[in-house]
């Protein structure tokens, strides 16, 4: 059962980083080419259009899962379980694109960008990957859609060679993204049979699924709608500078949120079997390698990422800079929240507390952007979103700390922030070293080796004066 679940989470962890590094490794290209303000446009539109998609899926990335993994052992009812979750996702998809047409003829600005993003949303009516990850497959999901993203990187180098290439490159995007969704259905008849479903059976899923989704919402809001805000008070050049940023300080927290979309289907199993001391065991452990991840890739980050920016993105994003040193740091409370979220909250459907804790920093998110915006730009909307995931952090952790042993779990990784910190103080006071590659190269080499010797000196230290409280 253990091994599984390393195998699922370096499956769903290494798919969930390829989404992004891959789009990432055209990052440096793209920049040169288009510049801030040809990212800007193709951002701006995506996330409007992606906000868009939201309401079509709803909250099922996080219910799907959940309810699929509760019927898996019965083949008719994980059959007549996806028919009916899935009608519900198909009448919500023609009825968001009926909407979202009206935006593209009288709304939109760039008319030809917005109507390209249709593309993506006949992708989101399209995503199984909830019925997938609910079954624990995540093999498939990964081996099916790497081939296909690797492609869709080597058609942007291939086509994509000027700023007036913006269009092709954004059908290029959202292609990948439709052949990726279309591969699964092709697996999908080894697991289930089709059957017809009727509409009591819908609406069943309808209350619990919308539940879920307030949670969506309101993270969207301190996500995608930060860049819509930036975008609407500063300049698409400002989103471009964020985008490019969150693109890369979201390496850190897909790697570790792929552990809770893994144990989220594992969870809600042991839950349902009575198998509460089981399931408090794997937090413990899960919250012990999510911040052992998050502190060494956060403050790693953090460090390098004078002598990165300009290698990577090139002249013309040195503000990126100081907005990844800020964005960087929220995936240290994204870490420990996703734990919490996925393999406690959820799984025992204790959905108020998420849904508060996202609201909260949903609130805390809007108005600190309006606030800081205007005066900060892309760096306010940074601090914005630390401060809303550092709220949702907190307040959850609170809201469990009866059910769970939330005091010892932080003082049992706080070995991994002292030794994050002191990385991170070693590591940025490194000199200038011939080029700025080389003195990358030697912080990054350096920053492991002293993050890994900092972890082992506190932890035997720890060890040692555990022994001898327990003599």
């Amino acid at each position: 059962m253990v091994s599984n679940i390393k195998k699922n989470f370096i499956y769903n962890a290494f798919y969930n980083i390829l989404v992004l590094i891959l789009p990432l490794a055209t990052t440096p290209y793209i920049s040169r080419i288009m510049g801030a303000s040809g990212v800007g446009v193709y951002s701006y539109a995506y996330s409007i259009a992606s906000y868009f998609g939201l309401f079509i899926l709803l909250g099922l990335n996080n219910y799907g899962n959940r309810t699929i993994a509760s019927v898996r052992d019965n083949k008719k009812k994980l059959s007549h379980t996806f028919w009916s979750i899935y009608t519900m996702q198909v009448f919500m998809g023609i009825l968001v694109i009926a909407i979202y047409l009206i935006y593209c003829f009288f709304i939109a600005k760039d008319k030809t960008m917005a109507f390209i993003q249709i593309i993506y949303l006949v992708s989101v009516v399209l995503d199984i990957n909830w019925f997938f990850f609910g079954l624990e497959q995540f093999k498939l999901t990964v081996t099916r859609n790497t081939l296909i993203k690797i492609i869709n990187v080597l058609c942007i180098f291939i086509f994509v060679k000027s700023k007036n290439d913006i269009y092709l490159y954004a059908v290029i995007m959202v292609a990948g993204t439709l052949v990726s969704q279309s591969v699964l259905w092709f697996f999908l008849k080894k697991n289930i049979s089709f059957c017809t479903v009727k509409l009591i059976h819908v609406t069943k899923h309808i209350k619990a699924n919308i539940i879920l989704f307030i949670p969506v919402i309101a993270v969207s809001l301190y996500t995608t709608m930060s860049k819509i805000i930036l975008g609407s008070m500063s300049s698409v050049e400002a989103v471009g500078y964020y985008e490019s940023s969150n693109r890369l300080t979201m390496i850190p927290s897909m790697a570790i949120t792929s552990l809770g979309t893994v144990m989220l289907p594992r969870m809600s199993n042991l839950m349902a079997n009575g198998n509460e001391k089981e399931a408090k065991r794997y937090i413990q452990k899960s919250l012990h390698v999510s911040v052992f991840l998050s502190c060494s890739m956060a403050f790693g980050l953090s460090a390098v990422c004078e002598e990165f920016v300009p290698i990577f993105y090139g002249e013309g994003f040195e503000e990126c800079i100081e907005i990844i040193s800020v964005l960087v740091l929220s995936s240290i409370f994204i870490s420990w929240a996703n734990v919490i979220r996925t393999q406690y909250l959820i799984p025992n459907k204790n959905d108020r507390i998420f849904i508060i804790s996202v609201s909260l920093g949903a609130i805390v998110n809007i108005v600190l952007n309006l606030l800081l915006i205007p005066k900060l730009a892309a760096f306010g909307s940074a601090i914005a979103t630390l401060c809303a995931e550092a709220i949702v952090c907190v307040y959850q952790s609170y809201m469990v700390r009866k059910k769970l042993k939330i005091k010892r779990y932080l003082k049992e990784v706080i070995p991994f922030l002292v030794s994050g910190i002191l990385m991170y103080l070693t590591t940025i006071n490194i000199p200038f070293l011939f080029s700025d590659f080389v003195t990358l190269f030697t912080k990054v080499i350096v920053g492991s080796i002293m993050y890994v010797l900092f972890c082992y000196i506190f932890l035997h230290i720890r060890n040692k004066i555990f022994l001898k409280l327990k003599k």
